[in-house]
């Protein structure tokens, strides 16, 4: 004889789909994170960088800009710096860490001999490490490419 097996309306069925909704509230809530944070991450100076063909290095989490502008005024970041409080200002900044890459920014109006005093305030502070910063380009069809346009002094 064959019995059948009662089923009941209390037994809870399995679902075996997976729930994605918290999964797209957590990437939309990310996605609102990143997009406010995002532009407070950048360095507002303007200034008029000249180009460069280099291949680009990378950039550390947190780069610190000094920021030499057409009119010789120097800014750390977003703040304008006066040359007799630069070295304060620039410890301050980095917290005493004279090994901390400092990424030098000039307008291309800038002088060469303007660009080197600005180097020469960052050595004399004993800030070793420099990097020159430029915008990045394309290598002219007519021109040829210069060996190297990015450097950083040791």
């Amino acid at each position: 004889m064959a019995r059948r097996i009662r089923q009941t309306m209390d037994d809870l069925e399995e679902s075996h789909e997976i729930n994605v909704t918290p999964f797209i509230d957590v990437i939309l809530v990310l996605l609102i994170i990143f997009m406010v944070a995002a532009p407070l991450a950048t360095v507002d100076v303007n200034v008029d960088l000249p180009g460069s063909t280099a291949t680009p290095a990378p950039r550390p989490e947190t780069p610190l800009f000094l920021t030499l502008k057409d009119d010789l005024t120097l800014a750390i970041g977003n703040d304008r710096v006066p040359r007799p409080a630069f070295a304060a200002t620039l410890d301050s900044r980095t917290k005493g860490d004279k090994q901390t890459r400092i990424f030098l920014r000039a307008d291309k109006a800038v002088a060469y001999g303007d660009l080197m005093e600005a180097m020469n305030l960052l050595r004399r502070a004993g800030y070793l490490k420099i990097a020159l910063v430029g915008l990045e380009t394309g290598p002219a069809a007519d021109a040829p490419a210069p060996a190297t346009t990015r450097a950083a002094v040791p």
